[in-house]
Order: structure tokens, then C-alpha cells, then sequence
């Protein structure tokens, strides 16, 4: 399924000049935009055109959605609770959403490649547009060509994903993910090696020091991503008949990294509305208020990184209270005899877990927000560092993939391995 994924993301759409799209993408997908992160997780192929260039978006947009309606709609929160089948109803919910999703992508897809006009080569090159037909008789034909395959595209990309977690190891749709990103780190080596062959003088020590960031960070993120708060619990001895239950030591743990990556694609949507919207009008002109908004809101500008990471911290508080409810936690401790040593039952349990939950709450959110705006800073420090792609959230996104597919794979083996009652 894998080599399926990556031999679609190379096979052109219909009616579409792909080295227009190709350059009119690396000179709009840059500074660690949102363009820049859907062109990195869909492994290249939006820049490329292909028929797989909506790739996962839709379906984790819908998953997104998903999950943040169930906490609002009284009807989803029920099928949540229901168990497996109520998951499977919820799941096949999220496809119908994702299919809609995947078709407003396309056809907004397909409005951006309109505009693709007089596009030039690093050389000054006219290239032409990327419609090949766009004023030709096959204009509509040809839309409806394009908007049809980038939705047949992201729907068969969602099918592989779903047979993967069937019959493979792991979530599909995170497999297939971890390897769009990961087909683009050799891309950027490449950069990294071209720049240091062109000027050896600068680039040598930059691309060792890039090299040896990248290794800290990935260790960095390791640490954090298995790093966790555990809240001890004691459950108090009761005597059933002349059997004695109870009095056991445990723990509750509390991982600091709870919220994933999600805080961060949050707040990467919200500040991408801007340069969205700028994709779809006419460039503003100088001095005018759209300039000034638009400069401010560019990616190489100290404003936009400092609201962005007050954004994620702000989205890791709104995630974890959605996902954590202190409330429970002390109702179910209770019911159950247990409790934290030294803390009442009831509401001083549930304030003291609150406690725990904001303040690791806030160390994730911090280290989230370092690692989403540093390539903002080496953007500026370097304008050919601009389409580095291996910045800090596709990187996190890759480890947090592979943590967990090996802990999948390791409890495989053994069970596997596991002799049973009978050796």
C-alpha cells in the first residue's frame, strides 16, 4: 500500500502543466506556511500535481472535526460511548465528512490553478498557465476532469489507509502520512548538499550545524513525547467474605505531550487564513491597509511567530480540557475506593488533578510552541533555508508515527511469542 501511495503521487492530473504548478509552488510554499505543510505531508505531490495531491488532508480535517463534535452533539457523544459499534458508525460518518471535505478541496484546488497564470522558471522563463485547456472548448471537461480525480485520489488514499490498520500494523492513515513526510527528507538533503557544493565556504558549516539540530531535535522530541506526570493512587482494603480485595498501589498517568500535534495545526489553520484569502485575490498594493495586513501576517515576521505561539499554548489548554475531565477522574476514583494519598474524595481530588493537568499542560504547550516556530527563525536567519521542509512540526509528526508503530509492533511480538496457560 505504501508503494501504491507513492507511485500515485507521481502520476500527473490530467489537463494540468506541472512544471508551472511545480514552480509556482516553490515560490508561494515557503517560510513554513500552511501551503508549505500540506505540500510536505502529502509527500510533494500537491506541487507535483498528481492524482494523489489532496492526499490525507480531507480525512484528517474530517477526523478533526469529528472529534470536536462529539464533545458538542449530544447524539455523536452517545455513539461514542456505545463501544465498538458505535465507533464504526462514527467512523463511516468521518468518511462521508472527509468526502465532502476532499471535494471542497478540489474544487478550491482547482480555483488556485486557475490563477496559475504567467508563471516563470528561477531563469525568468515564461512557463505559461498551469490549465492546459483553460480557455480552449475542453475548459469544462476539463474542470470537471481535475476536480473529479483529486477526489477519486483522496477517497483511495483513505481506503489504503483503512485497509492498513485492517490487515497492517498500526493506524493506516498515520503509515501513510509518516511516509509523505518522510519521502521529502531526501529531498531536502539534496538542497542541503547542492547549497554546500554551490558555497562551500557558508553552507558547509550551516548544513553541519542544520544536521546536528535536527538530531537534537528528534532526541528532544523523543524525551518529551515519552516523558509523563504520574499521580499516585491507593485503593483502600475491603474484606469479601474471607478473601481481602484491595490495598494495592497505582498510578494515573499524565503524558506531557497529550495533545499531539493537534494544538499546532489548530493554530497553522488560523494563521493561514490570511495568506489564503490573499490566494484567491489580486496582489495588494503598496501602502495600502491589505499590504500592511498581509505583511504583517507573513511568515517571516516576528509578529506572526509570537501569535502563533501564544495561539498553540491557548489550543493545547482548549484540547486537553475537551479531552480531560477532572470531574470524572475523581467520580470514577471514588466509586472504585481509590484515591491520591494525602488528598480528600470529591472535589479536592478533582481541583488537585486540575492542578497537575495545567501545569504539564503548560510545559507541552511551551515545547510545542518552540518547536513549530523555529524554522520561522531559520527562515530568516537564511532565505534558502525557506524550503526546508524538515522543520519542527513535520518532524514531530514523523516521531510521534514511529513511537507508536513500534510500541504496535513490539506488543505483536508478544503476543506472538506469548506460550499461554498450557507450557
Amino acid at each position: 500500500m505504501v508503494v501504491i501511495f507513492r507511485l500515485g503521487s507521481a502520476i500527473a492530473v490530467p489537463y494540468l502543466n506541472t512544471e508551472v504548478v511545480n514552480a509556482w509552488m516553490d515560490s508561494n510554499a515557503v517560510n513554513g506556511n500552511f501551503l508549505e505543510y500540506l505540500n510536505t505531508i502529502t509527500g510533494g505531490a500537491l506541487s507535483q500535481a498528481t492524482i494523489f495531491s489532496l492526499s490525507i488532508t480531507p480525512y484528517i480535517n474530517a477526523s478533526i472535526i469529528m472529534q470536536l463534535l462529539t464533545y458538542a452533539l449530544p447524539p455523536l457523544e452517545r455513539l461514542r460511548d456505545e463501544g465498538e459499534e458505535g465507533r464504526k458508525k462514527l467512523n463511516k460518518i468521518t468518511g462521508y465528512v472527509a468526502l465532502a471535505l476532499s471535494v471542497v478541496l478540489g474544487v478550491g484546488y482547482y480555483m488556485i490553478l486557475r490563477r496559475m497564470t504567467g508563471v516563470t522558471d528561477n531563469d525568468g522563463n515564461l512557463l505559461g498557465d498551469a490549465l492546459k485547456y483553460a480557455d480552449g472548448g475542453y475548459g469544462i471537461y476539463a474542470a470537471i476532469v481535475i476536480i473529479v480525480t483529486f477526489v477519486a485520489g483522496a477517497s483511495f488514499v483513505v481506503w489504503m489507509g483503512n485497509r492498513i490498520s485492517d490487515k497492517g500494523i498500526g493506524n493506516g492513515v498515520s503509515m501513510l502520512l509518516f511516509a509523505g513526510i518522510a519521502a521529502r527528507f531526501p529531498v531536502d538533503a539534496g538542497k542541503l548538499i547542492g547549497y554546500t557544493i554551490d558555497e562551500p565556504a557558508k553552507y558547509l558549516w550551516v548544513t553541519l550545524g542544520y544536521l546536528v539540530f535536527i538530531i537534537f531535535e528528534f532526541a528532544f522530541i523523543v524525551f518529551m513525547n515519552e516523558a509523563e506526570r504520574r499521580i499516585p493512587i491507593q485503593y483502600a482494603k475491603r474484606v469479601v467474605g474471607r478473601k481481602q480485595y484491595g490495598g494495592q498501589k497505582t498510578h494515573i498517568p499524565m503524558k506531557v505531550m497529550m495533545s499531539g500535534v493537534m494544538p499546532i495545526i489548530f493554530a497553522m489553520s488560523f494563521m493561514a487564513l490570511p495568506q489564503t484569502i490573499q490566494l484567491f485575490k489580486e496582489n495588494p498594493h503598496d501602502g495600502s491597509f491589505y499590504a500592511k495586513f498581509c505583511d504583517f501576517f507573513s511568515t517571516r515576521s516576528l509578529g506572526y511567530a509570537a501569535i502563533y505561539f501564544v495561539l498553540i499554548i491557548a489550543f493545547n489548554y482548549f484540547y486537553v480540557s475537551i479531552q480531560y475531565n477532572p470531574v470524572e477522574i475523581a467520580n470514577n476514583l471514588r466509586q472504585s475506593n481509590g484515591g491520591i494519598p494525602g488528598i480528600r474524595p470529591g472535589k479536592p481530588t478533582a481541583d488537585y488533578i486540575q492542578r497537575v493537568l495545567s501545569k504539564i499542560s503548560l510545559v507541552g504547550a511551551i515545547f510545542l510552541g518552540i518547536i513549530a516556530v523555529i524554522p520561522i527563525f531559520f527562515s530568516m536567519a537564511d532565505e534558502k533555508l525557506n524550503h526546508m521542509s524538515m522543520g519542527g512540526t513535520t518532524i514531530l509528526i514523523a516521531v510521534s508515527v514511529a513511537l507508536e508503530t513500534t510500541r504496535t509492533l513490539e506488543s505483536q511480538l508478544m503476543m506472538r511469542h506469548h506460550k499461554g496457560f498450557l507450557s
